[in-house]
């Protein structure tokens, strides 16, 4: 009897799946394969290349397609919509090709027939390029040249950040794993030897000195890989463990959420482009935004999602994503007013380390220590804004900048500044538009003082008196050859 049940609870499942409709999603995405950061500038490979386009080839299965295993409710299958999509990167070049290649993954070219026009003449034209598209990469200052950063704040600018960072160098564990480490590290410098020196070779530099081993185990032949034997699957874990535990420690610390930094500006983000798909009816469906794993670990951090899963406390793979969708089982219309209410929409959070593909797909997680991967939109937006930064001047008061972007100027605020002086200034008028009585009393001065000088150059003239100075008075004195010789104290020249 109990298998006879089966049957019955697989098809409302099923009829349960069937029901909800995607409204949105957001995804953000790390780049693909590169060179190393100790051998500037980074740049993406091949591999790089084909592994976001294989990721953006499955979320196309996954939302876009005509026959998507979760079609986003309306989207454009074929043709690109550009107000259905908005896509963002940094400023850095592994970044944006990354993007570049994902994008083409999700929207690929379209052929001859769907990829050609007929003018009013008659004459068709074909596109390029078999019917390729493009989606335009807006440009997100957090992040730029991440790649060419070593540094694992180096592409923030947030001073706090830079500070909190630096405190896990003065921390015990970190203290303890460094000395803990020396003879290990020791072991491998012959294999980084001409890219560290020996005074570098060691845990401050885990990160890099595992990056620059790692794309070596990948890419270098034999002869531009010394001492490869060495590298033995026991000794590249353990240099991934120790990378792991070192880039963990630069991005979150608990007890100092600025860390944190670039993962509250991604949990902002996300809100903001989700709640727009809401507030718009679902005109805005899909966000990609590509990023560094720093932000990546910082929002793993602020979200506990290691109560979820210790993997989180790793370095994500190239081309890992996180997902955001906007899910409900309410009925979808084709019209504005048939959108759901915010009540009945939730969120579902979905991560996959490395390139996401139809054998390897996103595995959902519940955040903020939860034990549900799907969140109602009011408690999901409430945790969210709990460790979001939402504007710039946030930005500013949380990272203790006052220059640049933080100046009064840049954040409007100096012309609030000018304009209480102005009326403090107006305050102490005595009548509408007269001079003060500070400056009253200044003019008033000066001109006193011109009086009194005028009357002594008046009588300089009249009574035949010269003005001489003392040093040519002082020549005239016996006195002023003493200690005019080489020895005369003083200072020398």
């Amino acid at each position: 009897m109990h298998y006879s049940y089966l049957p019955l609870l697989a098809s409302l499942a099923s009829s349960s799946l069937a029901a909800e409709t995607v409204l949105g999603v957001y995804i953000f995405s790390r780049h693909g394969d590169r060179t190393a950061k100790m051998t500037p500038p980074a740049n993406l490979t091949t591999l790089g290349l084909e592994e976001v386009y294989t990721s953006g080839t499955y979320y196309r299965n996954r939302y876009v397609a005509s026959d998507a295993s979760h079609r986003i409710h309306g989207i454009n299958s074929d043709l690109i919509k550009q107000s259905q999509i908005t896509a963002s990167a940094p400023t850095d070049t592994v970044l944006q090709n990354s993007a570049q290649g994902f994008l083409q993954g999700l929207y690929p070219p379209v052929g001859e027939t769907l990829g050609s026009s007929t003018l009013r003449n008659g004459t068709v034209v074909q596109s390029p390029l078999d019917g390729i598209q493009f989606i335009p990469l807006q440009t997100v200052t957090t992040g730029t040249n991440s790649e060419n950063s070593a540094w694992l704040q180096g592409a923030t600018n947030c001073a706090n950040a830079q500070i909190s960072s630096n405190n896990y160098f003065q921390s015990a564990s970190y203290l303890e794993t460094l000395n803990r480490t020396h003879s290990f590290y020791t072991s491998v410098a012959p294999m980084i030897n001409r890219t560290f020196t020996s005074a570098q070779t060691s845990f401050k530099n885990a990160y890099t000195i595992f990056d620059l081993l790692n794309v070596a185990s990948i890419h270098n032949t034999s002869a531009n890989f010394p001492h490869a034997d060495l590298l033995t699957d026991e000794t590249f874990f353990q240099l991934r463990t120790l990378a792991d535990q070192h880039e963990w420690g630069l991005a979150y610390n608990e007890s100092e959420p600025i860390r944190a930094v670039t993962g509250a500006i991604i949990a902002s983000e996300v809100v903001k482009a989700l709640n727009g798909t809401i507030t718009r009816q679902g005109k805005n469906k899909l966000n990609i935004q590509f990023g560094a794993y720093a932000g990546m670990m910082s929002y793993f951090g602020l979200a506990n999602l290691t109560l979820a899963s210790p993997d989180f406390y790793g370095v994500p793979d190239y081309a890992s994503t996180l997902v955001w969708e906007l899910v409900t089982n309410a009925t979808v219309g084709s019209s504005s007013s048939e959108f759901p209410s915010a009540d009945e929409i939730s969120v579902r959070f979905l991560f996959h380390n490395g390139t996401t593909s139809n054998i390897s797909e996103p595995i959902e997680y519940p955040l903020f220590g939860t034990d549900n991967s799907l969140m109602p939109w009011s408690d999901f937006v409430s945790s969210m804004n709990k460790i979001s930064i939402s504007s710039q001047k946030d930005w500013c008061t949380a990272c203790g900048n006052s220059t640049g972007v933080c100046s009064p100027e840049s954040l409007g605020e100096s012309g609030s500044s000018v304009n209480s002086s102005s009326s403090s200034s107006g305050s102490n008028n005595s009548g509408g538009g007269g001079i003060s009585k500070a400056v009253a009393g200044v003019i008033g001065a000066m001109v006193t003082l011109a009086v009194i000088l005028g009357a002594e150059l008046l009588i300089l003239l009249v009574g035949g008196y010269r003005l001489v100075s003392k040093k040519r008075l002082a020549g005239t004195s016996p006195e002023s050859s003493v200690g005019s010789g080489a020895n005369a104290g003083g200072p020398k020249a």
